[in-house]
């Protein structure tokens, strides 16, 4: 893929903050056009095709993933979701930087196909606070909570396969740190960077 704008890639695991993160990021003075996934889903009553998600059958994904028209996609509880070579290309050509927020096996994909996208990895500051952002939504029963949580601790195992690393302490400071990696190459968030790399260790042994 050639890019005139930038690829940002936004991988995180599931408490880790990463939504709030991006709303905050698409509300700031950053030029940043999220990108719209295709999906098998059904449509939600609220959901605006197109604007929400491209809502295609089965057999129009199953063909368009035959073609080679997917950047990358995955299935996700019974439902199919993919990120469209076309529609991102378009937003690139037209020198406006596309955001995707999918997990690792998708953003690996993506870097198969487009080696120069800058992909960030969001961690929890650690698996303590990442525990109880999930049991803070009071939304899911214990036996989902102990699944989300042996997940997220399983996407962490991926960080080091990303170029950039924003560990979510603080709100403010994680979004002034994002938009650094975005607009001017984020030195200190790199993931050679010693002292990231020293932290996210730190962050990773904090539940043993």
């Amino acid at each position: 893929m050639t890019k005139p704008g930038q690829l940002i890639v936004l991988t995180a695991p599931s408490g880790a903050g990463k939504t709030t993160l991006v709303h905050k990021l698409l509300d700031s003075e950053i030029d940043l056009t999220f990108s719209v996934s295709y999906t098998t889903r059904s449509q939600r009553d609220t959901e605006v095709d197109g604007k929400d998600y491209f809502f295609v059958s089965e057999e129009d994904f199953a063909e368009m993933r035959l073609c080679g028209a997917f950047l990358e996609y995955a299935e996700v509880f019974g439902n199919w979701y993919g990120t469209s070579v076309d529609h991102v290309q378009s937003l690139l050509d037209a020198g406006q930087s596309v955001l995707l927020e999918i997990d690792w096996q998708g953003a690996e994909q993506v870097r198969q196909q487009c080696s120069d996208a800058i992909s960030v990895f969001i961690m929890p500051p650690s698996q303590s606070e990442l525990e109880q952002r999930l049991r803070g939504r009071n939304t899911d029963s214990e036996e989902v909570i102990q699944f989300r949580l042996s997940q997220a601790l399983d996407d962490m195992k991926h960080w080091d396969e990303f170029g950039y690393i924003v560990v979510n302490d603080k709100l403010e400071t994680a979004t002034a740190e994002l938009s650094a990696v975005i607009t001017d190459g984020g030195v200190k968030n790199r993931t050679n960077d010693s002292e990231i790399r020293t932290r996210v260790k730190e962050i990773l042994a904090s539940g043993s």
